[in-house]
């Protein structure tokens, strides 16, 4: 298993390397390519010296204008005719082939070799004894019986060049350990942010959500993450919050029905066994409670589903006026014994497309909702409303109403307008986060409207 390493050495491993690179390369092509590029570079200059030559010898041109072409190239330039020189420049140059001491052979071989070789151009590459380097001679025709040559020197002769190169040693040293504590220096700029949000993630992991991670960094990819962890921490706290308001109102939803359950069984067992009628009261009870807890377990099991997206969306085209009527007749028995008011208004047929059985939920679920909330005279209105785009159903009451910094808050799971959690006179507590989660998979327009002491409104809207 390998061992990992910190981003800091990371970072300043490769940029290290990068720079090792870059200097590198910069060496190899001085080392390598220099000297070649230099005979190339020489070779194509000689060529030029030699054609400029002969135009100043045909025009009859003053020595001085040969001393300054020679002079300009540092090149050596000879010129004979009938086997004597009527022409060198700069005479006591240095490196110059036609001032060497004792290089008649020398001077004989190349010389001799293109007098007899009847051309009128050609070059040479001899080693220069004085120098000891690697030298370039371009031999040119003048006329029937002058000659031309021209010498340079292969490789670099110039001190400063030799000069450059000690430089560039020192400079490579200073570079190169300047780069190593400068690459040091930016991963640490780079890493230090990083490793802040790292420190504030884990305290994060481990519940801690009131830090905050800063968004003050100039990088920008930075930024954007402390931005989204920030998002995160918020989205936690809020799930957090949630879940002990979830966990405090199931509780109190299953303590109660139990506790009536529990109540009633003993009562039905030791005080009225003897008395059928009671005990047929303190039975139903129990039924009911019992009903009470399975849709309690029903609707979180739906909620989670929807929430996960476990199921998926059965759309069919059918006509809701007739199924808002059929569940309003499963409120049949608050009508009769409670006196509670169901007011429909409608049109005669409208036709919708969407998941029956889950738009069905979501009218019961905002029914059972109002009627929790309804004002004193148990009054609940269902409208059809009819648009060009789209078809509006809602569902209004005439309670209280809702404090407007409430309204996004209601969709939560068990939240409540009231610190004290009230038992709901039918439901569990979830219908509206069930509510919520199937209208957005429909991706239905949904909302409420609501004024203190005069009721509100919910209503969702289906796409035509």
């Amino acid at each position: 298993m390998t061992s990992s390493r910190s981003l800091t050495l990371h970072i300043w491993s490769y940029l290290a390397i990068f720079l090792t690179i870059i200097l590198a390369f910069l060496w190899i092509l001085q080392v390598l390519f220099f000297d070649t590029y230099y005979e190339n570079r020489t070779i194509g200059l000689i060529d030029k010296l030699a054609i400029k030559t002969k135009v100043y010898y045909l025009k009859n041109k003053e020595s001085t204008y040969f001393d300054l072409i020679s002079y300009e190239n540092n090149a050596c330039i000879q010129i004979i005719q009938e086997n004597e020189t009527i022409y060198s420049s700069n005479g006591t140059r240095r490196g110059c082939l036609y001032n060497i001491e004792d290089n008649t052979e020398l001077t004989n071989s190349y010389i001799y070799d293109f007098i007899n070789s009847n051309k009128s151009k050609k070059n040479y590459k001899i080693i220069n004894p004085a120098l000891k380097n690697n030298t370039l001679v371009s031999a040119i025709k003048l006329d029937e019986n002058t000659y031309g040559f021209i010498n340079v020197s292969l490789e670099p002769t110039d001190p400063a060049i030799s000069i450059l190169r000690e430089e560039l040693i020192f400079i490579t040293i200073g570079v190169f350990i300047s780069s190593f504590i400068l690459a040091y220096f930016i991963s640490k700029r780079i890493s230090t942010p990083i490793l802040k949000i790292n420190n504030h993630a884990r305290q994060m992991a481990k519940g801690d959500l009131d830090i905050p991670f800063e968004v003050n960094e100039n990088i920008k990819e930075i930024k954007e993450l402390s931005v989204t962890l920030n998002h995160t921490r918020e989205e936690l706290s809020k799930i957090n919050e949630t879940r002990k308001d979830l966990i405090a109102n199931v509780s109190h939803d299953l303590k109660t029905p139990l506790t009536m359950i529990k109540a009633y069984a003993e009562t039905a067992r030791d005080l009225n066994k003897n008395n059928e009628t009671k005990r047929e009261e303190n039975l139903n009870i129990i039924i009911e409670e019992t009903e009470r807890l399975n849709r309690l377990v029903n609707d979180m099991l739906e909620l989670s589903k929807n929430e996960t997206e476990m199921n998926t969306l059965n759309k069919e085209v059918f006509d809701i006026t007739e199924e808002i009527k059929t569940i309003l007749h499963r409120f049949d028995y608050l009508t009769e014994q409670e006196g509670y008011h169901f007011i429909f208004k409608h049109k005669t047929r409208v036709m919708i497309n969407a998941d029956k059985n889950k738009i069905d939920q979501v009218i019961y679920n905002l029914i059972i909702n109002a009627i929790n909330y309804t004002g004193k005279d148990k009054k609940i209105t269902i409208k059809i409303e009819e648009y060009k785009k789209y078809v509006r159903i809602s569902i209004s009451d005439t309670g209280k109403g809702i404090d407007p910094e409430e309204i996004e808050k209601i969709w939560d799971k068990y939240y409540k307008n009231e610190k004290n959690h009230q038992r709901n006179k039918v439901g569990t507590g979830l219908g509206l986060s069930i509510v919520k989660s199937i209208l957005i998979k429909h991706n239905f327009n949904y909302g409420v409207e609501s004024k203190k002491g005069k009721g509100t409104k919910f209503y969702f809207d289906v796409n035509m």
